[in-house]
């Protein structure tokens, strides 16, 4: 790929829940994921409407949703994160990943690969497939594991049960990605399990639970490659991070303005200070997830995968 690829995507999809509920398979490596007392249906049912007004606040923001249903069989309790399975560059390839809990693994759904090159006006030139990862217990789950610098070629990525160095590097040798491992914990010292509630990269601003990175060559490493390529970093605290403060995503808008994503909870964890720097550098859009943060650990980042795919009238030319 010679053309250097736009950091920021103008549309995402999103997988609309059917049998959504807190995944026991995920809990064991997911700290943020909490014990849920509530009924398999009142949680589908608040999941439903959570994802909904996101959808809406996205679109009102000027933001392309594409938003497919997901099925009822087989039973994919955590489908409504689909930035794991599946990443799309502007080259036309789409990357399918080795995830770590079996019942997650369902979700890779070819039906909708095929939907967006055929129906969604988007073109796929390629599907690199590392899922066979699984059969030696390495697992890289997508955008989830690793934050990508796409206009960089920057994969940063904390290692853990569910980011292993084998399929990263894969992915790193056939992308053409330079890789920036490390380790990051959470404030008992437990490792993180995505590297995504840890930190965004956005177009000229990163954010970052620098702290979360206890080796000192390795924060030093993170943040001088950060710089290096010119972003401006704005720094998190624990607390922020626990209400999921990093797992924010910035996207650019259908007016040209960069975009930024982030829960309702992650929002109310900042201080003054960081929002006006957030606003300085884009629109901040938020909406209230907190069943689907607290059932099934993950935000509003880990539900938009970035459909950067060229559409038809692009490749045409």
């Amino acid at each position: 790929m010679t053309e250097k690829e736009p950091q920021l995507a103008s549309t995402v999809m999103m997988i609309r829940p059917i049998r959504f509920e807190s995944n026991p398979l995920t809990a064991a490596s997911n700290r943020f994921q909490r014990k849920n007392e509530a009924s398999a249906a009142a949680q589908q049912a608040r999941a439903l409407e959570e994802f909904e007004g996101l959808v809406a606040a996205l679109r009102e923001a000027g933001i392309e949703v594409i938003d497919i249903d997901d099925t009822p069989e087989p039973h994919t309790p955590d489908a409504i994160f689909p930035n794991n399975w599946i990443s799309m560059h502007a080259d036309g390839r789409v990357v399918l990943y080795p995830m770590e809990a079996e019942n997650r693994r369902t979700e890779r759904r070819m039906d909708i690969v095929e939907l967006l090159d055929k129906e969604a006006g988007r073109v796929v030139s390629d599907v690199i497939d590392l899922s066979g990862h699984e059969a030696d217990g390495h697992f890289l789950e997508g955008t989830g594991s690793m934050v990508l610098d796409r206009s960089n070629r920057i994969a940063y990525a904390c290692v853990s049960s569910r980011t292993h160095l084998d399929p990263l590097g894969d992915f790193a040798q056939r992308m053409g990605y330079e890789v920036v491992a490390f380790e990051a914990v959470d404030s008992d010292g437990v490792p993180i399990y995505h590297t995504n509630v840890l930190m965004n990269v956005g177009e000229v601003l990163a954010v970052i639970c620098d702290e979360a990175i206890p080796r000192e060559d390795q924060r030093n490493a993170v943040m001088t490659r950060l710089r290096e390529t010119g972003h401006e970093i704005l720094s998190l605290s624990y607390a922020q991070l626990d209400a999921f403060a990093g797992n924010m995503l910035e996207l650019r808008n259908n007016r040209g303005e960069r975009v930024l994503a982030m829960s309702r909870q992650a929002f109310d964890a900042l201080d003054n200070e960081q929002r006006a720097v957030l606003e300085a550098n884009g629109r901040i859009v938020s909406a209230p997830i907190d069943n689907i943060e607290s059932s099934a650990g993950g935000s509003v980042r880990c539900m938009l995968a970035e459909v950067h795919l060229p559409t038809e009238e692009v490749s045409e030319q």
